[in-house]
């Protein structure tokens, strides 16, 4: 271990912050909570010095407004940008799309193409309709499940967005969302008749499923889920989910708006060799472009035409497109295998650097969307000065790492010495107590949070 010295950071004044925290501060009296991304706000990782915003974007190098460049081992677009950014495939056709119109009166054909796509990638299903985003998305696909059995109310586990579907959980005496990913999930807004229509399980806690089931087997509209994100599923978990749904007739929805494309083309639950009836997904089908897709059985989808689901910018050419060419470019170059090997060659880095240093560090998730926590009292103070140090020696990191296509072997060797110097750097401010004072600025806050909140 290093030799152990005294050490005071002075915390970075107002007049000396980047010219992203400046502009933070400028778009938090203008934009209701700094962002339009909770999991893009600076106090998430770095308060008061994570660069907020970019010039540009290329491969994994990030521009800020400085001029300052660095090298993404985070979360490269929230797990949107699977190939990299600006991936030159991708871009160019999206470029030749805006020259021949994204818009028009008549639909673009590209919508058909991509429909076809998916449904040879997802031999189960045999419709698809469109939306921008996962959060719509998710939405679209609750309103199909609830048209289509026409019943109200869902079991669901894991973190699914904004809608007042999923929020209406936490209309009860508990906040319910706790544990599914995101804690403090206000509902404010919600209408207060939802309560008693969305119930939270846990993943592989089957009983917790059977419960809901047998309390309200006959209103259930649907069953929503990640097939798999953190934990493997235990033997037989999906499939006794699989036989609840199609038992009560409940239909059966994985969103794969985060796991799909990252293990291999197409939805997770192709490896885990359970199909649903409908899949939801966004973020890496179209490398950063905004375009979702919700997939599903004729059966349920045609559903979709007994309520109206409608909106004009899920008519554009440069989502499709743009999904045609990721998804294509995925599978020709076997790109989940090249994620998988990047991410575990990071989880095994870190686990090595934290055991040199005396660090239980623990590391978890899939390697194409691993994370870790240093387990200590003052975790969080510790991950703070993590993001704080590597951000000096370049690096865009926190305790996530979603790799894309354009990270290489030596992008990752790189960082993880970095990573291993920064590790004795926190071990010494622990061995001192000194940590607050090699802090710039506050520790990095967790979950949701209101800005005026201190």
């Amino acid at each position: 271990m290093a030799i152990l010295t005294q050490h005071s950071t002075p915390a970075v004044s107002p007049e000396h912050r980047s010219s992203g925290q400046r502009l933070y501060e400028r778009a938090k009296r203008f934009i209701p909570g700094g962002t339009q991304l909770l999991s893009k706000r600076p106090e998430l990782i770095l308060p008061n010095q994570w660069p907020t915003y970019y010039a540009q974007a290329q491969g994994i190098e990030v521009t800020d407004l400085d001029g300052r460049v660095f090298k993404d081992m985070s979360l490269m677009g929230i797990g949107a940008c699977v190939l990299g950014y600006a991936d030159p495939e991708v871009d160019g056709a999206v470029k030749a799309a805006i020259d021949k119109g994204v818009m028009c009166t008549l639909n673009v054909p590209e919508e058909v193409e991509l429909a076809e796509l998916l449904c040879e990638l997802h031999p189960w299903a045999q419709m698809v309709r469109y939306a921008k985003s996962g959060g719509e998305a998710m939405s679209i696909a609750v309103r199909i499940a609830r048209a289509h059995t026409k019943r109200e109310k869902i079991a669901f586990c894991g973190y699914h967005g904004w809608g007042d579907w999923y929020l209406a959980a936490n209309l009860g005496e508990v906040d319910a969302l706790d544990g599914h990913l995101m804690p403090g999930l206000e509902p404010a807004g919600v209408p207060r008749s939802l309560r008693g229509t969305a119930f939270p399980f846990h993943y592989n806690q089957i009983e917790e499923l059977k419960k809901i089931v047998d309390e309200h087997r006959h209103d259930l509209a649907a069953i929503v889920m990640e097939p798999q994100r953190g934990q493997n599923p235990d033997p037989g978990f999906l499939e006794q989910v699989r036989d609840l749904a199609t038992e009560t007739g409940a239909v059966l929805i994985f969103d794969e708006i985060t796991t799909a494309f990252r293990m291999t083309t197409g939805g997770i639950h192709l490896l885990l060799n359970i199909m649903p009836d409908i899949a939801v997904f966004a973020k890496a089908m179209a490398n950063g472009f905004p375009m979702a897709a919700i997939l599903g059985t004729s059966t349920v989808m045609d559903s979709a035409q007994n309520t109206f689901i409608s909106s004009t910018n899920w008519t554009e050419r440069m989502g499709p497109v743009a999904a045609l060419a990721t998804i294509r470019k995925h599978r020709r170059e076997n790109v989940a295998s090249h994620l998988i090997m990047i991410g575990n060659m990071v989880k095994m880095g870190w686990q090595k650097a934290g055991e040199h240093v005396g660090f239980h560090v623990h590391v978890d998730g899939l390697p194409s969307l691993a994370h870790f926590a240093i387990m200590h009292e003052d975790g969080v103070k510790l991950m703070t000065l993590f993001s704080q140090l590597m951000l000096e020696k370049g690096y865009l990191a926190g305790d996530q790492f979603k790799p894309s296509f354009a990270h290489e072997m030596e992008d990752v060797a790189e960082y993880l010495e970095a990573v291993s110097d920064a590790f004795l750097v926190i071990a010494e401010a622990v061995a001192w107590g000194d940590v607050d004072r090699r802090l710039k600025g506050p520790q990095a806050k967790k979950g949701f949070y209101r800005l005026t909140e201190s």
